[in-house]
């Protein structure tokens, strides 16, 4: 059996959406505040919640990793709870320490719910446990990040697995991955545009594929604020001649409002309007190779595994440095 030593337990730390109709601007105020976008942007994002009874599928998939993680865990060590915290709605990050430091927790690992790494994926969660730290006070338990898993083989053979699904069914598609789009000025602080195209490039080549574009979805600052391109939309509009497209959303582990939303509704109705067919590959989820992975890099952490990653970028830190995708310059 693995002696965990070092740590006494494990954080899942998300994102966090909405359950029900009265969270949801509630929620939508947590994300945004501190943010340049208008109130009517808000609203309209709001509408795509209410679409879907104001819940979030996040949750729920983040309920169903968890129980994965846990049955892995229990199956194969090391024996660590395993705690779920997250930034934007309950359970909320500062009353998840406050309940690890009840039950006697003084260090942990964080294994947050993204793939890759800038401000928002990265930083932003570092900094998130600093201040529920903070709020929790003295006896707060010591978390630490896992590292960015972008390329590790449990991300993207699981990925493969879905893509080439999609592909089942369109085998003359063009291939689109895509990811959130964020500004500019958050790219350029970060590996995070270079890390999903290596990502691509890994996927697509376990297909077969040595055409694919990588596109973005989910903006949501102002029209004058320079985001990452092209939008999926516009991709779509201006694919000349293309009548199936397999559109696959790498830049998410499972398939939440922006998938569900962005993809399955909005993509595929402009796909419709074209006279495109479309089908959205799978993602990672509850995969039992990402599941293992989580575990892996818990034993990475302990100097129990070697560190595995399928790119040419290099594995990442596995410690995080103190200026790591530092916020962007306003």
């Amino acid at each position: 059996m693995i002696s965990p030593s070092s740590y006494d337990a494990i954080l899942v730390l998300s994102f966090g959406g909405p359950e029900k109709r009265e969270d949801v601007i509630p929620f939508l105020e947590n994300v945004l505040r501190g943010r340049n976008v208008p109130r009517e942007r808000m609203l309209a994002v709001a509408e795509h919640y209410y679409e879907f009874g104001g819940a979030s599928p996040i949750n729920s998939q983040n309920r169903a990793l968890i129980a994965a993680l846990e049955a892995e865990l229990a199956a194969h060590g090391p024996h660590l709870p395993v705690y779920w915290g997250n930034r934007n709605w309950h359970p909320l990050l500062t009353d998840t320490l406050g309940r690890m430091k009840a039950d006697g927790v003084g260090r942990a690992l964080a294994f947050v719910t993204s793939a890759y790494s800038s401000y928002s994926a990265c930083r932003q969660y570092l900094d998130d446990i600093v201040r529920a730290r903070a709020a929790v006070g003295p006896g707060a338990p010591e978390v630490d990040k896992l590292r960015a898993f972008y390329d590790h083989p449990g991300f993207i053979g699981p990925m493969i697995e879905r893509v080439q699904v999609a592909l089942d069914q369109l085998p003359a598609a063009a291939l689109l991955f895509t990811a959130h789009s964020i500004p500019l000025a958050m790219a350029q602080t970060s590996r995070y545009e270079q890390q999903l195209r290596e990502a691509c490039r890994l996927v697509a080549a376990g297909v077969g594929r040595t055409e694919w574009s990588l596109v973005y979805q989910s903006r949501s600052g102002p029209p004058t604020q320079p985001w990452l391109e092209p939008d999926i939309g516009d991709a779509l509009r201006g694919m000349s001649g293309v009548r199936e497209v397999v559109v696959a959303p790498i830049g998410f582990i499972s398939d939440h409002m922006e998938v569900v939303y962005d993809l399955d509704t909005e993509a595929r109705a402009i796909c419709s309007e074209l006279g495109i067919k479309m089908v959205r590959a799978g993602t990672v989820g509850t995969h039992p190779a990402f599941v293992s992975m989580i575990r892996e890099l818990v034993l990475e952490r302990l100097g129990e595994a070697k560190p595995r990653a399928l790119g040419t970028l290099g594995v990442g830190r596995d410690v995080c440095a103190i200026d790591c995708c530092p916020a962007p310059k306003r």
